[in-house]
């Protein structure tokens, strides 16, 4: 009888140093139903921003150069002088 008692006082007493078992909810899963009537259309959005001016173009090539011209044609001929020679004489240079 004391040996009984023995191994029900142990059993007693490790009983109290087991650790609580807490249960944990399960959480309910969701199941979507089925999909409503389509809604209404929306109202059209607000026209964009302009956008920026584009930059200047690079400036061409310059181009060929041109034929050359024709000869033009030969002046009249000028009048006989009568005669008079005109020497021009230099001046001297100032001081």
């Amino acid at each position: 009888m004391i040996l009984i008692s023995a191994l029900l006082a142990t059993l007693s007493l490790a009983a109290c140093d087991r650790p609580a078992v807490v249960a944990v909810p399960v959480a309910p899963v969701v199941v979507p139903g089925p999909a409503g009537p389509q809604g209404a259309t929306g109202s059209t959005g607000s026209t964009g921003s302009a956008g920026n001016t584009g930059a200047t173009g690079t400036t061409g090539a310059t181009g060929a150069t041109g034929d050359t011209g024709y000869t033009g044609a030969t002046g009249a001929k000028g009048k006989t002088g009568d005669g008079t020679t005109v020497i021009v004489v230099p001046t001297e240079p100032a001081k």
